[in-house]
């Protein structure tokens, strides 16, 4: 059954239903520190959840690990939850991945419910099926595809975020751009990411959305089609993973937005995507995402991740390259040297 997005508008009604049609009889909610402090507070009011159990776990990526999933299995097993148990996950992607692998393993599945809180859930981590946590030092190593029952997007909560963490979910947004059309793209590389209005941002939200489920409905298991939305992640995954290696975390989206720029530049050289849109879309990335922090001393290292990369069938390392905005060529593939030029370009040519 396809998963229901609902693209909100009055919270506590669209919250009801979706738990009404869920056959529950304990409700559960998933909180981190952070999404307790700014969120919860939006929703603990609500009269469907005046009897929901809260759970709260560590912020940040660096938490979305085997201790703190453990921790989400020992609360629900403690305050018996059962087969027919809602798990309510509010926050933003770390949250809906653990939660929702929490919820695909307890009992061998519950129904969950997410509400993403930063704009990088919305557009991207609660939507799609996928579910997870990191595992010995690698992004996203354990996890099974689950849909939640409902995804509630409510741009009421982009209000609670820095701008950091607004540009980080955008850069997924533009990603979704490149593989959709050239207006979609030329409205996001021409929207003001300083001052954001996010009432506009929100009709773009769901055009973005739109983007991804129409992506995973075709393929949901990731064989083919599905692979566009990794563009610009087998590069950004590795950024991500040095910067969590030495002690620095990067958020995702600024990861992403850097190996956009890598990838773009490997599809001008292997696909021919065109130099003025590769010169526009590094351009804007340089203004709002700033230099990436890598050096040429980092190169094999990030080479190694990549290696490790899921999407990889073989020891090649895979990629999704455009020769357009919009024309996709799913599993291609780079030599070592074509990596390193593009580093090179990520770190010269920005």
């Amino acid at each position: 059954m396809k998963q229901k997005i609902v693209i909100s508008k009055h919270l506590s009604s669209e919250l009801a239903i979706a738990i009404s049609e869920c056959n529950h009889d304990k409700i559960f909610v998933l909180v981190d520190t952070t999404t307790y402090e700014k969120c919860w507070q939006v929703i603990n009011g609500f009269l469907t959840l005046r009897n929901a159990i809260l759970i709260i776990i560590d912020a940040t990526d660096a938490h979305k690990d085997i201790e703190n999933i453990s921790k989400v299995w020992q609360m629900l097993s403690d305050n018996k939850a059962t087969r027919q148990s809602l798990l309510i996950n509010l926050g933003g992607g770390m949250v809906t991945d653990l939660g929702g692998f929490a919820a695909a393993t307890f009992k061998r599945g519950i129904d969950f419910i997410n509400i993403p809180t930063t704009l990088l859930a919305m557009v991207d981590a609660s939507v799609g099926g996928k579910t997870g946590i990191n595992f010995n030092g690698l992004k996203n190593e354990i996890g099974v595809f689950c849909d939640a029952k409902c995804v509630i997007l409510s741009t009421m909560f982009l209000s609670t975020l820095d701008d950091k963490n607004i540009r980080s979910g955008y850069a997924e947004m533009l990603k979704h751009g490149l593989i959709s059309d050239r207006q979609t793209w030329a409205d996001l590389i021409n929207f003001n990411l300083a001052e954001p209005d996010l009432q506009m941002l929100q009709q773009m939200v769901a055009q973005s959305v739109k983007v991804k489920e129409n992506i995973v409905e075709e393929d949901p298991r990731e064989k083919d089609i599905r692979k566009a939305l990794n563009l610009g992640h087998t590069i950004g995954h590795a950024i991500e993973s040095l910067a969590l290696s030495k002690g620095s975390p990067l958020l995702h989206g600024y990861a992403v937005a850097y190996g956009i720029v890598a990838e773009l530049y490997l599809s001008s050289i292997k696909c021919g995507f065109p130099t003025e849109v590769l010169r526009q879309t590094v351009a804007f990335i340089k203004e709002y995402y700033g230099i990436a922090p890598i050096i040429c001393d980092d190169y094999d290292i990030l080479i190694n991740y990549m290696r490790h990369d899921k999407k990889n069938s073989s020891d090649k390392i895979n990629f999704t390259l455009l020769s357009d905005i919009g024309n996709i060529h799913i599993n291609q593939f780079a030599t070592t040297d074509e990596i390193k030029e593009a580093l090179d370009f990520l770190r010269d040519g920005m």
